[in-house]
């Protein structure tokens, strides 16, 4: 547990620059504009200290730990903050006693910010209910990953959510020039020369990351050799020493936003599936199985019979995949990939599964008995029973005859409607031919 404390501190020490030049109020803030900007619900109540309850969720770098930091500032309230990593059950509660004293004692508002609160267990998270049910205590929780799959819905329920987007680059290269500009928390104390494309490089390569912008920048300046005048002088080449490669976010929720994209893309955009596969499998590290398990499901739910060599392909490039590995495969990958997309497209497998669940669903207990004609009869007695009147549909032309297969209940129900997309026009004619 610790408050934030961010005292006047000069340069030489050991605090990174990123940490020096966090903004210490709500005009400094870079991006967020549709949350925090001029007029936006949550500035206001940040301005007039009328903070509640709320979750701060974005990717690494947009700026939630800076906002709890100003929010740190503006209130009057006693601001805790705890890291879900390393916190415990232990220390929430001791929080909340100390916030109950707060209140009964003094009066005053007890602010916690848990930063990381998806590393919360459920147990955890739990504690806190009571607490902030009861007004004792005012909760604020970051976190990288979709609260809707890692935060508890009572907890979520009783907290607004403020989703923060990804920073620009633009994002990355003001809050450079604000550090290169500040004598007293950024770099121009000392006699730097920094090109145009140092700069640009270092914004392109942090991807709207501030933190790891103003990381690579301050890197740069301090291990560059000055020259005879005694300035620094910061090209392209040392900014590609400094930050080489573009970070990839690749939790839990970027996955499975992923997958989404690619199943959704399987439908329209043969260029989109592909791009969402292989980066996803050759940047966010993930398993070409998942991509392969979807694509097979896609074939029968977004084509179906309207090609049904859409799942043969994804099938076969499943087996290529455990035979020859990646990335041998990736070819065959693409290819199945490719023919699913541009296949013509049903959803009347789907439809029929959802049509058949809710009728099963809905449909009483003796509705399901199965007509008399068409149970089993290999035993003695059954004709007695009344187990006949079948008819073979082989005995009669085109190999099919006009009978009951449902039960009597839903005897005239469809549930299968073929469309006339591809292949499946022949089996929407068969239909009509059968007078259904």
């Amino acid at each position: 547990m610790d408050l934030f404390s961010y005292e006047e501190k000069s340069v030489t020490e050991t605090r990174l620059l990123a940490d020096r030049m966090r903004p210490m109020t709500l005009d400094e803030y870079v991006g967020q504009e549709h949350i925090i900007g001029p007029g936006k619900l949550l500035r206001r109540a940040i301005e007039a200290d009328q903070i509640t309850s709320l979750i701060l969720y974005g990717p690494p770098g947009c700026g939630k730990t800076t906002l709890a930091h100003i929010i740190s500032l503006r209130t009057e309230a006693t601001f805790i903050k705890l890291n879900a990593v390393d916190a415990t059950v232990k220390d929430v509660r001791a929080v909340i006693e100390q916030a109950a004293n707060n209140k009964s004692l003094y009066g005053t508002k007890t602010i916690l910010f848990l930063d990381e609160v998806h590393r919360f267990n459920t147990s955890r998270q739990d504690a806190l209910l009571p607490a902030i049910e009861q007004g004792t205590l005012i909760f604020i929780g970051a976190t990288t990953e979709n609260p809707f799959h890692h935060v508890n819905g009572a907890l979520l329920s009783r907290s607004t959510l403020f989703q923060l987007e990804p920073l620009r680059q633009e994002h990355a290269m003001l809050a450079m020039e604000r550090a290169l500009a500040d004598r007293t928390r950024g770099l121009a104390f000392m006699n730097l020369l920094v090109d145009d494309e140092a700069l640009d490089h270092i914004a392109a390569m942090a991807g709207g990351d501030i933190r790891r912008a103003l990381n690579a920048l301050e890197l740069a300046a301090i291990t560059t050799p000055s020259q005879a005048d005694g300035s620094v002088h910061i090209t392209l080449d040392v900014a590609q020493e400094c930050v080489r490669k573009r970070t990839v976010r690749a939790d839990t929720s970027a996955q499975y936003d992923v997958l989404s994209a690619f199943h959704k893309s399987v439908r329209g955009s043969s260029d989109a599936a592909l791009y969402w596969f292989f980066y996803a499998v050759e940047k966010l590290g993930m398993d070409p199985m998942t991509f392969l398990r979807r694509l097979i499901v896609a074939c029968s739910e977004d084509i179906g019979l309207a090609n049904p060599q859409a799942m043969i392909q994804a099938v076969t490039a499943m087996d290529a995949y455990h035979k020859i590995g990646w990335p041998e495969a990736k070819y065959n990958i693409a290819q199945a990939i490719l023919f699913a997309v541009e296949s013509p497209k049903s959803n009347t497998v789907a439809t029929a599964i959802a049509k058949v669940s809710h009728t099963i669903e809905h449909l009483a207990a003796e509705g399901n008995d199965v007509p008399l004609h068409l149970r089993d009869t290999h035993y003695s007695g059954a004709a007695q029973l009344g187990h006949e009147g079948y008819k073979y549909p082989h005995d009669y032309p085109n190999h099919y005859v006009k009978q009951q297969y449902l039960p009597n209940a839903i005897q005239a129900k469809r549930f299968y409607e073929a469309s006339e997309q591809g292949t499946e026009a022949k089996i929407k004619q068969n239909q009509k031919n059968r007078n259904r």
